[in-house]
């Protein structure tokens, strides 16, 4: 098995990665100590200085520490990325600088390598450090500021944790079949289900559409571990568009613009932005329709403006797409809140969805946009969109 590395700035947590490599040693196994530190260098089994080579400027001796942190991350990235094959598994410490360091390494490393954050930040928003990777983050509760009775007891629990994972690495089982993403959200989640039914003789994967969702499935995708997307649920880009808070970036879609892979999709929850409580919705909404999903949760309708502009923008996205192409519009409704008497339901808000798509996508053999007398959840709309995946993927 690849060693354990054990990552963090030997400057100012000599003692923390001390006691963790010994833990780690212990347990039987091999350990690589990284050092990631941009001030004093200590002795370290990958030094500082072998880090600081893989970035284009200089990293050590940086007076700004902020600029330090930056480049020293970036820096740990890029070696993270040339020497993931010799990593079995990694664990990290660190404080606000150290967090951001060690993380954007540990993004750079494959699905399923075991990956431990030990971090003072990790009780609140760690979005901006593990954003679509598979990084576990354990709260440091105490400061990393030398080994006490409770930074002990939790670095043990994370050396076994992380011992635990390396020990046992995951075997796949042996499956032939291909792999496809599904774009789902609660509002499309019949359709997606009824989808996957038909398509037996393929793994579905699917993704919740919150915006890690959509970034996940796409870098899946880019790195070759799927072979396709149903993606029916393009909620996603109403949050980015409009303001929401489930935006999965300026950069949803344009995968398909790298890899030429067939391609199905709809526009599953267009109809709607999403927020959090109340409260977290900006003023300058207070007119607007909503709809409360839960205490925590409001729903947003999109404007015929709003959805004339969502149009246009995943056509212009659309076009520029390598492989064939599917794009279904549901003329019966595009959300369990779209139906006659939901919430939703308003057809000519959608119809101008429909039209900025008709009018802006450029139609070829390979690229169709097909509509359907159907709501989104009817069966025979989950039927269509399995029937067009299979046409179009060989």
């Amino acid at each position: 098995m690849a060693p354990i590395h054990l990552v963090g700035t030997c400057d100012t947590k000599a003692a923390e990665l001390g006691y963790l490599r010994d833990l780690l040693t212990r347990a039987g196994h091999e350990v690589i100590l990284v050092d990631v530190g941009t001030g004093v260098e200590r002795a370290a089994d990958v030094p500082a200085r072998d880090i600081a080579a893989c970035h284009d400027a200089p990293v050590l001796g940086l007076t700004d520490r902020g600029q330090a942190v930056a480049a020293m991350g970036a820096a740990f990235g890029r070696w993270c990325e040339a020497n993931r094959a010799g990593i079995g598994a990694m664990i990290g410490i660190g404080g606000g600088g150290g967090t951001s360091i060690v993380a954007a390494g540990m993004r750079a490393l494959p699905y399923g390598v075991p990956k431990l954050m030990v971090s003072t930040l990790a009780s609140g928003d760690v979005a901006p450090y593990v954003e679509t990777s598979d990084i576990v983050m354990m709260p440091a509760v105490t400061d990393m500021a030398g080994l006490n009775r409770i930074s002990r007891h939790i670095l043990h629990n994370a050396a076994q944790a992380i011992a635990g994972m390396a020990a046992r690495p995951y075997t796949a089982p042996a499956n032939s079949k291909p792999g496809i993403g599904l774009s789902m959200f609660g509002v499309t989640t019949a359709c997606v289900t009824a989808i996957v039914a038909d398509l037996k003789d393929h793994e579905c994967v699917v993704f919740h559409a919150t915006g890690t969702g959509g970034r996940s499935m796409e870098q899946l995708l880019a790195e070759g571990m799927l072979s396709g997307l149903i993606d029916i649920t393009l909620t996603e880009i109403a949050d980015e568009l409009v303001g929401g808070v489930l935006s999965a970036g300026a950069g949803r879609l344009d995968v398909l613009a790298e890899r030429a892979v067939p391609w199905v999709g709809s526009v599953g929850a267009l109809d709607m932005v999403n927020f959090w409580a109340p409260r977290t919705v900006p003023q300058r909404f207070a007119e607007r329709l909503f709809h409360h999903h839960n205490p925590n949760v409001t729903l947003m309708r999109t404007t015929p403006n709003e959805n004339a502009e969502i149009g246009a923008w995943i056509a212009a996205k659309l076009n520029r797409a390598k492989g064939p192409l599917r794009l279904l519009l549901p003329e019966g409704g595009i959300s369990a809140l779209d139906t006659p008497g939901g919430a939703f339901h308003d057809p000519a808000v959608n119809a101008a969805l429909f039209g900025a798509l008709e009018r802006d996508l450029r139609q070829t053999d390979s690229h169709r946009l097909i509509r359907l007398p159907h709501h989104i959840n009817d069966p025979a709309f989950a039927a269509a969109a399995a029937a067009a995946f299979l046409d179009i993927k060989d």
